[in-house]
Parts: structure tokens; sequence; C-alpha cells
């Protein structure tokens, strides 16, 4: 009978782990990205009209993301930009602000749900 109440929690405690090893398992997936050297060489493969997939599958998650309205009627409310932001070096480094560098990438929409890259870029971030 001692053990019931340690089995109890156990089984309580369990499902709330699961979600560990997938999230471990992610950051060291083929698209992760860990250095801007390997994020530069992966980004000459970005071509425009890639799916938001294509690009995770090349880049990893992104950092950021951001979604701009360009004032689409009612009837076309998914009218606008979706903005992909990831970020690179800087923090084992000396001088964090010179070295940190981020891409943008900018998907468009011509109908719901059907994103596909219209530019990129590289700045100082």
């Amino acid at each position: 009978m001692r053990q019931l109440p340690m089995l109890v929690l156990l089984a309580g405690l369990l499902p709330s782990l699961a979600w560990i090893a997938p999230a471990c398992a992610q950051s060291s997936g083929a698209g992760a990205t860990s250095s801007r050297a390997q994020a530069e060489r992966n980004a000459v493969d970005l071509k425009q009209g890639m799916t938001p997939d294509e690009v995770a599958q090349l880049l990893g998650k992104p950092q950021r993301t951001a979604l701009r309205s360009t004032g689409g009627s009612a009837s076309a409310p998914w009218q606008g930009t979706l903005q992909w932001t990831y970020v690179w070096g800087g923090a084992a480094s000396s001088s964090a602000s010179s070295s940190e560098r981020s891409l943008s990438i900018e998907f468009a929409a011509k109908s719901p749900e059907q994103w596909t890259v219209n530019g990129w870029g590289w700045t100082n971030y």
C-alpha cells in the first residue's frame, strides 16, 4: 500500500516529462544550424518560392517571427507578409554587437495558408 501513492505520482509526472526528449532532439536536428558560417552556407540554397517548411528544413526554426498586414479587405484578411528572423553569433564572442548577424526572410501569400519566400537579406543585428 505504501507504493501506491508513489506510483500515482509517477503516473502523473510521465505525460509532463514526455516533451523533454523531442525538445532536446529538435535542437540537434539536421535543419538546425549552430554557427554563422554554417548558416551562410545553408542560406545560399534559399530560393524564391520556397515554402516555410522547406526553409525550416534548411535553416531550422526561426528565433523571431512577425506578421504584417498590407491592409487587405475583409474578404482577404490573409494578405500581408510573414517575416522570419534568424540570429547567429555574439553570445560567445568578446564583442557581441559587432559579430552578431541576422538573416530576415520575408514570405508573401497569394492565398490563405500558401506562404512562399518573397525575399531575404543579412543585416548586423
